[in-house]
């Protein structure tokens, strides 16, 4: 088995290390990974590995050495479980990895969810293994399209639900590039009246204004002379704790709420969640799509086919943002992590992975 694993300490540094396969455990199966993207999302993973969110305890490494989670397609090639067929295809939560192992629990045509005792507390979507026959949500046309935004595209989704909720005048995104806030200012755009900032690299600039989906761009050397406009939503997802402190000084009395959702600054985020500096006004607060989708869903259930119906329109828009860029092998893996961590990937490919 091929292992991607990623230092701890420097996310920069990345390798594959050929493991020797295992006789397969009784109650188990094996799926072979076909098919995973690489975002900025896998990096903010990884930044996140440590408590609180501990994403490293998902696929245990050593020490020193992570194995980070990425979404995508897998294939049985072995099962001692009934209901798990050797063949049948799946959509999950994998290692980097050539194989995975799974304890398949509540086995049936839809899927299962692994019962790995050291996954038992994570949150359920995190476990669940969907088997494409019978997906909803599955668009045989764009698999790519779907290992890059369906993850992401849920996460920015419940995110304008979340923004929403506050009525907003106008809403502020760090990071505007990233495919997690593309697909929150599409759905954002999609529903009306907001107006919609974002905050980018000079690098990126030209990209985020091309794409259409924002009314203004400004850079980050710029954020101090945001316009502060009442009732601001501002939603981060590079974490950086100078851009925050600065978006919240710019905005001021106007900003009326503050989201943390991603990091793609990595290293501005050894672990933590919340800026390690004061800032002005509202306390930032951390967006856990989890935590927050399973509460609305409660209230309204109805939900889940609206963004069922929503996520599978956007991956043919999406082609309108990101071209999807599929290779395969070793070397590709790891120069494509290499390319995210040092934030130099450009942001009109989407990488589409195989081993």
């Amino acid at each position: 088995m091929l292992q991607v694993q990623i230092s701890k300490q420097d996310l920069r540094l990345a390798r594959i290390v050929d493991i020797p396969d295992v006789p397969l455990a009784t109650g188990n199966a094996r799926l072979k990974l076909d098919l995973f993207a690489l975002t900025s999302n896998n990096i903010t993973y990884a930044a996140m590995g440590g408590p609180p969110l501990c994403y490293w305890d998902f696929f245990p490494g050593t020490y020193d050495w992570g194995r980070p989670p990425c979404w995508g397609f897998a294939t049985i090639t072995q099962s001692s479980t009934a209901g798990v067929e050797v063949g049948a295809r799946y959509y999950g939560y994998f290692p980097i990895a050539s194989t995975l192992d799974v304890t398949p629990e509540k086995a049936d045509p839809r899927g299962f969810v692994d019962g790995a005792p050291h996954r038992s507390a994570k949150a359920a979507i995190y476990n669940q293994y969907v088997n494409v026959a019978a997906d909803p949500a599955y668009a045989p046309a764009f698999e790519s399209e779907q290992t890059l935004f369906r993850p992401l595209y849920a996460t920015g989704w419940w995110a304008a639900d979340c923004v929403r909720q506050s009525s907003p005048r106008v809403v502020v995104m760090s990071s505007a590039s990233s495919k997690t806030a593309l697909c929150l200012a599409h759905q954002l755009r999609r529903s009306g009246v907001v107006e919609l900032v974002a905050l980018t690299s000079a690098r990126n600039e030209t990209y985020v204004r091309e794409i259409g989906l924002y009314d203004r761009t400004v850079t980050y050397d710029a954020v101090a002379g945001l316009a502060a406009t009442p009732n601001t939503v501002y939603v981060d997802f590079l974490g950086r704790d100078d851009v925050i402190a600065a978006a919240h000084h710019a905005l001021g009395s106007a900003l009326h709420r503050s989201i943390l959702i991603g990091a793609t600054d990595w290293t501005d985020k050894s672990g933590g969640i919340q800026p390690r500096i004061e800032v002005r006004g509202p306390k930032p607060e951390f967006f856990f799509v989890p935590a927050y989708a399973a509460d609305r869903l409660k209230a309204r259930p109805e939900l889940r086919a609206a963004m069922v119906q929503d996520m599978q329109a956007f991956y043919g828009v999406s082609r309108q943002f990101v071209s999807p860029l599929r290779q395969s092998g070793s070397a590709a893996i790891l120069e494509t992590w290499r390319q995210l961590a040092a934030g130099i990937t450009r942001p009109r490919e989407g990488h589409v992975l195989s081993f």
